[in-house]
């Protein structure tokens, strides 16, 4: 007799209070992003966006208890947003109109580069200046999201590579110190999952990518002009090929 499929049961569809609550909480979101985009991340309250909502603070207390657990999902949301935009980028394909195919770190790093162009409140509120008071809470949504992020350029960045060959990256020798700490990262994490030497060659890849794309927010590289694009792209594809040549080192 043929093999049966797994029956999957469908989750028990919400209550309409909890359905009402979700509604709630993606219009108070949506709220709360309008005046970032209008006013700035230093200028979120709680009062401002209830405000902006036609509802009392109180009423909003319901929903985010303080501006800490409001900034929380805000932030999440945002890295949230970023890495979808990535996976998008990278899952819509780098093929060029000569036919030639961009390499998938710098498809991710350009998909990276758009959203922080197009949302840069948001992602001021990522990079920027801290806010004075806030602490995200130690492993909870922020880092799970940022996670996720570092995972999917990590996975561009390295994919096709072995073990051992990630292990011998060429970088500078790592303290022993530095390499122990590398070896005991949560096993949650990105880093975890590739040898030290790959991880420090990850995170100054990281850098530099990240740098790039915080000059061009913050205004730094307007006086590239329309060629601010090809700048960002051949410093990418530079990097890349740094990488690559001391990853494929004996």
């Amino acid at each position: 007799m043929p093999a049966h499929e797994p029956v999957t049961v469908p989750p028990p569809p919400s209550s309409l209070r909890q359905r009402r609550r979700a509604v709630a909480v993606q219009e108070i979101l949506d709220a709360a992003e309008r005046h970032l985009a209008e006013h700035g991340p230093h200028a979120l309250s709680l009062r401002a966006v209830a405000r902006g909502l036609g509802m009392t603070v109180q009423a909003l207390y319901h929903y985010f208890p303080s501006r800490d657990a409001l900034v929380t999902a805000l932030i999440t949301k945002a890295y949230d947003d970023l890495a979808d935009a990535v996976r998008a980028a990278v899952d819509n394909g780098g093929t060029q109109a000569d036919g030639s195919v961009l390499p998938g770190t710098v498809v991710a790093a350009e998909g990276y580069r758009r959203w922080a162009i197009d949302n840069p409140e948001r992602f001021q509120l990522l990079y920027g200046t801290p806010l004075r008071y806030y602490a995200a809470p130690l492993d909870g949504p922020t880092t799970r999201a940022v996670r996720r992020m570092g995972a999917a350029f990590q996975r561009e960045l390295f994919g096709g590579f072995t073990p051992a060959q990630l292990a011998a990256a060429d970088v500078p020798p790592l303290s022993p110190s530095l390499r122990a700490h590398l070896e005991h990262m949560p096993a949650e994490s990105p880093e975890a999952a590739v040898p030290p030497a790959a991880t420090a060659l990850f995170l100054s890849a990281w850098g530099h990518l990240h740098g790039l794309v915080i000059l061009e927010v913050f205004g730094h590289t307007d006086f590239l002009g329309d060629h601010r694009a090809e700048i960002f792209r051949t410093a990418i594809l530079n990097l890349l090929e740094d990488v690559h040549r001391r990853i494929s080192t004996p």
